[in-house]
């Protein structure tokens, strides 16, 4: 294998697929990424077996050349190694060459570098994908859809399930949903398909979706999903990301959704977050993170938190609307400020159906987001 290949190319690549490469791995071969140089150019795959990304460069794009090839073949590099060195090359254009027994000849500029390669026939094949039924949604989208639910996941991993955030579409309405058994996240969107699509209980673990965001680009790019019985794929310009599904059913947060409330409160979110967020910093001290809301008669409310080494914080809040009963319930704040950093509505709605049941909140823009947070069941702060 020889090729000569430009820098940001292959180091935009490397990037991308480095996000499937664990440092914990016990299969030393996927420590490493494999090149596959081909006449149509060249392919990168990294793996962690829980998540692999391939990425694509074409030997030329919009009539530049990219890359020269002189002879195909494949390696597989130690990564940590090999993206250091990339990013740290001198020349514009990088020359690799493959001989004998994988040692392998990286030269750029006045720079010269051998490295062991590995045998590549060992690096495992990846998932085998029937693209019977594509969705088709905004990367931008997909993104806030990611942003707006998992923070909720749990980190706790003698529950896996609920380390994921759950995927079901019906019809064009793709809904997500996430859950640590304390606070609940959701949001929807109508999607692109190309038919009357349907799945169920499809979860896939939150850290594998924040490395997938960091993937999709800012600009207006069209991500295609392809789900299987427990692979999705995930196709994002020159760039493939399989994820593995989590097993097990995911519980049903239906139920826990209240239909009606006895207070109802809309509030200004940038006022509300300001005024939580220094509440915030007095609880967090205490080790609490407890916060108390009341309503007063006057309509408005009253934010405090305390601590026994610092003091008290109390901010009055004028409420845009106040409906039903006089309201106190103390809650957990950073729960609270995870939400309110996730919505982009200037106002929100926040309704309660009692001291000891569970807090919605939701943007007053728009109905595709629900987030949910259970109250402290403790009467005073």
């Amino acid at each position: 294998m020889k090729i000569s290949i430009l820098k940001h190319e292959l180091n935009d690549s490397i990037q991308n697929v480095s996000k499937a490469i664990s440092s914990r791995t016990t299969i030393p071969i996927l420590s490493g990424i494999k090149i596959d140089v081909s006449y149509q150019g060249v392919t990168l795959t990294a793996s962690d077996t829980d998540i692999s990304i391939q990425s694509f460069i074409p030997v030329e794009d919009d009539k530049q050349t990219i890359v020269q090839i002189e002879k195909i073949g494949s390696v597989v590099l130690p990564a940590k190694f090999f993206i250091e060195m990339i990013k740290k090359l001198p020349s514009e254009f990088i020359e690799i060459e493959v001989k004998e027994h994988f040692q392998t000849f990286i030269r750029s500029g006045a720079t010269d570098i051998q490295m062991v390669g590995l045998d590549p026939e060992e690096f495992p094949v990846l998932p085998t994908i029937e693209e019977n039924e594509v969705l088709s949604i905004n990367g931008d989208l997909l993104k806030t859809m990611i942003k707006q639910t998992v923070f909720a996941i749990s980190t706790n991993e003698s529950t896996p399930i609920l380390t994921g955030i759950l995927w079901n579409l019906s019809g064009n309405e793709l809904k997500f949903a996430a859950t640590d058994r304390h606070r609940l996240a959701s949001r929807t969107a109508t999607i692109q398909v190309e038919s009357e699509a349907r799945f169920n209980n499809v979860v896939i673990a939150g850290k594998t979706l924040n490395e997938l965001s960091k993937i999709v680009p800012d600009q207006n790019t069209i991500v295609d999903i392809v789900v299987s019985d427990n692979q999705v794929l995930f196709k994002i310009d020159r760039v493939l990301f399989y994820s593995r599904i989590l097993d097990g059913i995911y519980p049903d947060t239906s139920k826990i959704i209240p239909q009606n409330y006895k207070t109802e409160l809309v509030l200004d979110t940038k006022k509300l977050t300001e005024a939580i967020d220094r509440a915030y910093l007095l609880s967090r001290e205490e080790k609490t993170n407890i916060v108390l809301l009341l309503t007063k008669e006057d309509g408005s409310i009253e934010i405090s938190s305390s601590s026994t080494q610092l003091g008290k914080v109390t901010e009055q809040l004028d409420a845009r609307e106040f409906n039903g009963e006089p309201l106190r319930i103390t809650f957990n704040s950073k729960y609270m400020l995870d939400v309110l950093k996730v919505i982009e509505s200037e106002y929100i709605f926040i309704g309660f159906t009692g001291a000891m049941s569970p807090i919605i909140i939701k943007p007053t823009d728009h109905q595709n987001s629900l987030h949910l947070i259970l109250p402290y069941r403790t009467p005073q702060v």
